[in-house]
């Protein structure tokens, strides 16, 4: 049975009221090391191997390179990078049309916000990646990633945008076992 143990990206810099998908922001070096010893404890509490795969975003790579430096083995993983919002990323809520907004909220499931990624498309993907464990693994991503884990069932064909859960909080731990 797989089971991963993931973590959302401590709290970057500058994304206050915007798109933030794979915009590569820079994340203040104390919230990587503190997520990081927060990580190495849960290892050493619940025996979980020193092995963790990141997002090749920045905020999530710094928490890998604190990790790296203590001894252990770190992989970065494109299947583990945030929705592609396109051209909405990185731009300010307020800068982009609300009607392309509403739009993507009446079709959560096949919408490309910004002529980026759809939430069917991003479910596939982390679906896919996460079916592909073995054993236990460990984790450092984001929230729409982790939202798509833990709230779209496998297999599903639609999803509300009124069902979609409340992002885990910076630096939360997400336990799936699949």
């Amino acid at each position: 049975m797989a089971e991963l143990w993931a973590w959302r990206h401590p709290r970057v810099a500058g994304a206050a009221g915007r798109c933030l998908g794979r915009t590569d922001l820079p994340v203040d070096r104390r919230r990587a090391k503190r997520l990081a010893h927060r990580i190495r404890a849960a290892a050493r509490r619940h025996g979980l191997p020193r092995a963790v795969t990141v997002s090749p975003l920045a905020r999530c790579r710094e928490v890998g390179r604190w990790l790296a430096l203590w001894g252990w083995k770190v992989d970065v993983d494109a299947g583990l990078a945030e929705l592609d919002f396109g051209a909405w990323d990185g731009q300010r809520w307020s800068d982009i049309a609300w009607p392309e907004v509403e739009a993507w909220q009446n079709d959560l499931w096949r919408y490309a916000p910004g002529g980026g990624e759809t939430l069917q498309a991003l479910t596939a993907r982390v679906h896919g990646w996460a079916g592909a464990v073995q054993g236990v693994r460990l984790v450092v991503g984001h929230a729409g990633w982790l939202n798509a884990l833990r709230a779209v069932p496998r297999g599903a064909t639609g999803f509300a945008a009124r069902d979609w859960p409340a992002p885990p909080r910076h630096g939360e731990c997400v336990v799936w076992r699949g």
